[in-house]
């Protein structure tokens, strides 16, 4: 596949699915550029493990980071403060009255694709890549494609760009973004990510499943397992 002489800006958590979609990015772009955001998230532990997810690539798949570049951290505690859900504060993780978990934080990635985009505005990149996804996730209305859709317009009409929104993973499952994974790095890439990238909403860094580290119950890490279970299944089959 050629690439495309153009930059682009991942949002990267650190976490399995930012991982496989910063890969990706890799692929096709000339130029890749990370974004992460501290939102006063109780997986803080994610903002460390994203450095060495980054710092593994680079060390363990050099022949894919020759152009992995800066890597930009922007502090949004404002969003913490304001929310009251399981991600920011000691909410228990169930079904709220809304019909949405309580693990959805309110505007979170709006903001994060509007700063995202002020950040790609500001460095000359024309590329928004994010790893949410319609088809195997918590229900978050803001994980949807037509949220995306509405959001490339929107940040285009109001900063006068033509920025394209990438959602790599939107209509895939957590066994296929195994998959991917594999396809994309193999063996080390998919060693790396069960080693070094963090998805557990309670930041779980001290049980080791064959999926990697995690509390192993939160519907975050059930859905990495499940799809891990999958993947291992498809591959011996």
């Amino acid at each position: 596949m050629s690439k495309q002489n153009e930059t682009a800006l991942v949002l990267f958590s650190g976490g399995q699915d930012s991982t496989t979609c910063l890969i990706w990015a890799l692929s096709r772009f000339d130029q890749v550029e990370t974004i992460g955001f501290n939102y006063g998230q109780r997986h803080i532990i994610e903002m460390d493990c994203r450095q060495k997810v980054l710092s593994e690539l680079k060390r363990t798949l050099p022949e894919l980071t020759p152009h992995l570049g800066e890597d930009h951290v922007i502090d949004m505690d404002a969003l913490g403060a304001l929310s009251s859900t399981s991600l920011t504060q000691n909410v228990e993780i169930k079904m709220g009255a809304n019909g949405l978990p309580t693990t959805f934080v309110p505007g979170r990635n709006i903001l994060f694709m509007t700063f995202a985009a002020a950040v790609a505005y500001r460095r000359g990149a024309k590329h928004l890549v994010t790893g949410v996804c319609e088809t195997d996730y918590s229900g978050y209305p803001d994980c949807r494609d037509d949220t995306m859709k509405s959001l490339q317009v929107t940040l285009n009409l109001g900063m006068e760009e033509r920025f394209a929104i990438h959602t790599p993973l939107m209509w895939i499952d957590k066994q296929q973004t195994w998959v991917m994974a594999d396809q994309l790095g193999g063996k080390p890439l998919i060693d790396l990510m069960i080693e070094q990238t963090h998805t557990c909403y309670l930041g779980n860094r001290e049980i080791r499943h064959d999926w990697g580290y995690g509390c192993g119950t939160c519907p975050a890490c059930e859905l990495r397992s499940n799809g891990y279970a999958g993947y291992k299944k498809q591959l011996m089959s």
